[in-house]
């Protein structure tokens, strides 16, 4: 099964990324993120800071996890022109995950 945000494979994944008693991103209890940009998912680092650890597999049930489009992200970005995309202003669609939804 293919994730999608606002899906989860097991209800253990879903707990963890999204905590019943915190309402809050800061919240010490999450600790699974979602980049919707990359699509990919990690394990947060709590140590203060914002690291996180990217996964490949759901570590509750095991499922297999999207493949992160990270460097696809950045080879589309250079393809339109955009040698440093994180310190350039990129099209608004590439902020999010608009960018890989649209080419569907």
């Amino acid at each position: 099964m293919k994730q999608k945000q606002g899906t989860f494979c097991c209800e253990d994944m879903e707990a963890h990324m999204h905590p019943t008693d915190c309402d809050h991103d800061d919240c010490p209890d999450k600790l699974m993120d979602y980049n919707n940009r990359f699509d990919e998912y990690s394990l947060r680092i709590h140590d203060g800071g914002s690291a996180v650890i990217q996964i490949h597999f759901c570590p509750w049930c095991g499922e297999k996890l999207p493949k992160s489009k990270r460097d696809e992200w950045f080879k589309t970005l250079e393809r339109l022109g955009f040698d440093e995309p994180t310190e350039q202003d990129i099209p608004k669609s590439f902020q999010t995950d608009e960018w890989y939804r649209l080419k569907k």
